[in-house]
């Protein structure tokens, strides 16, 4: 499975960005899913009607992956290594990597400077 990332998922509804037409593929062949975190940060953003219908329409049509107690713990450990290690994560990124490590999903992202410091997680990176 894919998990697409809010970057990605803000970027295919605007109809801009280098991973649009992936989104259209997988989203065609039900390959794509995102996060409870990440559907949380669209839900934050939605400051209009026509943008909460579309955030609908989207989390509507993907699989919604919740934050489990083994994702939860797994998030902990990705914090507190990165932190150790003086390379901080934001709290939802380290939630977003645990969730698609614990669902042995790739996390599709233009963000690789974050993601990439996440051991074992596996990435479908655009342009950053």
């Amino acid at each position: 499975m894919i998990i697409a990332d809010t970057d990605v998922l803000i970027d295919f509804l605007h109809g801009r960005g280098p991973q649009v037409e992936q989104v259209e593929f997988e989203l065609r062949n039900a390959f794509l899913g995102t996060t409870a975190i990440t559907a949380f940060e669209l839900e934050a953003g939605a400051l209009t009607p026509r943008h909460q219908a579309a955030i609908d329409d989207l989390l509507g049509a993907v699989a919604v992956l919740p934050l489990s107690r083994d994702a939860a713990r797994r998030a902990g450990e990705i914090h507190r290594k990165l932190k150790a290690a003086g390379h901080g994560l934001p709290m939802a990124d380290c939630l977003i990597a645990a969730i698609c490590l614990t669902e042995n999903a790739t996390l599709l992202t233009r963000n690789r400077k974050h993601f990439e410091r996440v051991d074992g997680l596996r990435l479908s990176v655009g342009a950053t």
